[in-house]
């Protein structure tokens, strides 16, 4: 065989030939995302779907690179970089646009919070600068319409860095791939390992102070642990390596130039594997999880293993669709899966700032109804997207789609008159967005600027008690005095523990004489374990203020243990809660029945009574209190009281 022949058949076994059954499996990703970005009750684990592209992204870039190598013996960093630039940047800017458009109008207060997001996205560095302002994967509250952006910033700087890499290996020749797909296969086992040992195996507080084993501290700053491991781009490029060294040894022409020519149905059984242990790990695994009463853990299955079998059952089914010959790459093929994943890029790009857009706050869950609506209208601007914008743009051809309609020879000049208008206004809005942008003032969520500012009348009060000096009886000089507990004769006429609700309303309660100890992210337990160190520390008080339960479950031997504490306090109010979890129900039915149990207990049905709030009472989320609900929740509690 010559040289030239030797080179034909090189270039023909490494072809790239384009696969139908990886969009159907892009289809079954970008699906399990959005259900999970829509309300991750429906499918805990629906997150996974990202790591489904990330195996995906490097097999595919991979093979294109060995290909071109093959193909031209080089490989043009400039033509792989400018193909990429057209497939994402131009639905990327339509999305930031659009989206800063809406805010202006719509979130004018989130504006200001929204442009670091927005330099980021640019950037590609949205995963690190979520990372480092803390704005991660579970963070709730915000206005946050650009944090899917985080996963387009792995795989955009895997574009950047993997041509590189590829080109330092492929100069050694082919000869060696096999033994370099062990060494990624070693090394995603290797990251692998790393995130299961500094993954946080503690509770995972509100911030650093409150669980410092939860967290780093980099520059000064507090890192969250769990937000660091599933947004780094080191920590979550197992599934990068995956794919690669999958493309390195299972090349979709080679296989039929060897003795898996003829193989190709004895891989579906794998592919089918494959496809349910997606569904079970997508159905099983979470972020994190609510321990009972214990608070929010990372969840342990997730980071030691979950990503790597994530990674490993992608693969199953990419060896069957790879295959010329199989039936599984038919069926993920079919013409509606097909559909959706050719429109995958923009369905994950337009779905997470439309939810964002109906709900105002992240972590706010979608009925279905709203759900319904928001992926209408995500389907339409994709499908427009996608046909006038990305596909004109990669295919070379959008500009001289404009500039055809506009040097019509048509005689309708009002047509043309229309059209240029249209294109005027198009040309102005950058402007507009980026005036607006760069203007807008920084503020805080509603939900964080009111706890912020109610900071100054919280009282940490087992600290404060243990920090007062007690009064002290010297023993004679001949006794020895014998080791006792200290303890305070601290009175309070009311005070108030709670959650962030009631820190919420810290002021207004200050104000009418209570003394108040609210956190975010306190767990029923927690509170029952101060009560009782107040008692041993000999405080007392005249009525006890209590709303707990918004952040998880309160069992009954809990609330038992925290009213016991309470005995000997004339008065103990107790709240229901208000927000739309699973364990609200069956706290506010225990609560309800407590005072047939216990007689000093008087109930305020927090849930119910909110609804005779008049004006501003609670922030978007439903939950938190907003100005004039803070006044109505503290002359609530004090009326229950009879102080008021």
């Amino acid at each position: 065989m010559s040289r030239e022949q030797a080179t034909a058949r090189s270039a023909h076994v490494s072809r790239v030939p384009y696969l139908p059954g990886l969009d159907g499996l892009r289809a079954i990703a970008v699906l399990a995302v959005i259900v999970y970005h829509a309300n991750s009750t429906w499918l805990a684990g629906g997150f996974l779907g990202v790591e489904v592209f990330f195996v995906i992204s490097g097999y595919l870039i991979t093979l294109l690179l060995v290909a071109e190598k093959e193909r031209t013996s080089a490989i043009s960093l400039k033509d792989f970089w400018l193909r990429r630039a057209r497939r994402l940047l131009p639905a990327l800017f339509v999305m930031m646009l659009l989206l800063i458009l809406w805010t202006s109008f719509r979130e004018r207060d989130a504006l200001g919070a929204v442009r670091g997001d927005v330099i980021a996205g640019l950037l590609y560095g949205s995963n690190w600068f979520q990372v480092w302002v803390g704005a991660g994967y579970t963070a709730v509250n915000d206005f946050a319409p650009l944090r899917h952006l985080w996963s387009l910033a792995v795989e955009e700087q895997f574009y950047l860095l993997w041509p590189l890499v590829m080109m330092a290996i492929l100069r050694k020749g082919h000869r060696r791939l096999p033994r370099v797909a062990l060494w990624f296969l070693a090394i995603a086992l290797a990251i692998t390992v790393a995130v299961g040992v500094l993954m946080p195996s503690g509770r995972i507080g509100a911030d650093c102070v409150a669980t410092p084993d939860a967290y780093w501290n980099v520059a000064g700053r507090c890192v969250g642990k769990v937000d660091l491991l599933y947004l780094s781009t080191p920590s979550r490029a197992s599934g990068l390596l995956l794919g690669a060294a999958m493309a390195l040894l299972w090349r979709p022409y080679a296989l039929l130039r060897g003795p898996m020519r003829s193989k190709g149905r004895s891989l579906d059984p794998f592919a089918l594997v494959g496809i349910i242990g997606l569904a079970l790990l997508m159905w099983a695994l979470h972020v994190t999880e609510l321990v009972g009463e214990e608070g929010t853990y990372a969840d342990p299955w997730l980071f030691r293993g979950g990503f790597l079998l994530t990674g490993v059952a992608t693969l199953m089914v990419i060896a069957a669709v790879a295959h010329p010959k199989s039936r599984t790459g038919e069926l993920l093929g079919n013409k509606v899966l097909k559909t959706i994943g050719e429109r995958s890029y923009g369905l994950y790009l337009y779905h997470w700032p439309i939810f964002q857009a109906l709900r105002h706050e992240a972590g706010v869950k979608l009925k279905v109804h709203e759900f319904a609506l928001a992926m209408l209208v995500t389907v339409v601007l994709t499908e427009i997207s996608y046909r006038y914008i990305e596909l004109p743009i990669r295919e070379k051809r959008f500009k001289k789609s404009i500039l055809g309609v506009l040097r019509s020879k048509s005689k309708e000049t009002t047509h043309k008159k229309t059209w240029a208008a249209v294109v005027a206004v198009f040309a102005a809005l950058p402007i507009f967005a980026g005036i607006s942008l760069a203007t807008a003032e920084n503020k805080l969520n509603e939900v964080q600027a009111s706890l912020d500012a109610a900071e100054e009348a919280i009282v940490d009060i087992v600290a404060d008690v243990q920090t007062t000096p007690p009064p002290t009886t010297a023993p004679a000089p001949e006794e020895t005095a014998p080791p006792t507990t200290v303890r305070s004769s601290r009175h309070y006429p009311v005070f108030a523990l709670g959650d962030s609700v009631m820190k919420g309303a810290a002021r207004e309660l200050k104000a009418l004489g209570a003394v108040v100890d609210a956190e975010q992210d306190r767990q029923g337990k927690n509170g029952a374990d101060i009560f009782h160190q107040l008692k041993d520390l000999g405080v007392t008080m005249d009525a006890a203020v209590v709303h707990l339960g918004t952040n998880g479950p309160i069992k009954k031997e809990t609330m038992d243990r925290l009213l016991r504490a309470l005995v000997d306090v004339p008065k103990v109010v107790l709240l229901t809660g208000k927000a739309n979890r699973g364990w609200t129900e069956p706290n506010n039915m225990m609560i309800r029945d407590l005072p047939l149990e216990y007689p000093n207990v008087i109930v305020v049905d927090w849930e119910r009574e909110v609804q005779n709030c008049v004006g501003a009472c609670l922030t978007k989320d439903g939950i938190h209190l907003d100005t004039d609900g803070r006044v109505f929740y503290a002359e609530l509690i004090f009326r229950a009281l009879g102080r008021l």
